[in-house]
């Protein structure tokens, strides 16, 4: 079992940043793949960015490349940074994680967190 849980959302302002945490417990942590999703109400869940266990590869939305980074440490903690935010960016944002190998499917996934909600005004 994994236990996920975010924090760092909150209300921005357009152009502003903002860093989100998803702190991982219950596995070893550096075997997990480690994702962020997000949910804007009225539209589907949306992959934003995955990390390789070891943090040597990452891949990003088209959406957020250039503006967000993944990254993770040796905490057990996986982080996005978020900068330049639109308002197209406000959602729930959602750490997950996979016991293999995962990309931009939800259903790679295997373990989520609770999300937290990231609001950016115009």
């Amino acid at each position: 079992q994994v236990q996920l849980v975010e924090s760092g959302g909150g209300l921005v302002q357009t152009g502003g940043s903002l860093r989100l945490s998803c702190a991982a417990s219950g596995r070893t942590f550096s075997s997990l793949f480690m994702g962020w999703f997000r949910q804007a109400p009225g539209k589907e869940r949306e992959f934003v960015a995955v990390i390789s266990g070891n943090g040597g590869n990452a891949y990003y939305a088209d959406s957020v490349e250039g503006r967000f980074t993944i990254s993770r440490d040796n905490a057990k903690t996986v982080y996005l940074q978020m900068n330049s935010l639109k308002p197209e960016d406000t959602a729930v944002y959602y750490c997950a994680a996979a016991l293999f190998k995962a990309g931009v499917r939800a259903h790679e996934y295997h373990y989520w967190g609770q999300g937290t909600q990231v609001t950016v005004s115009s």
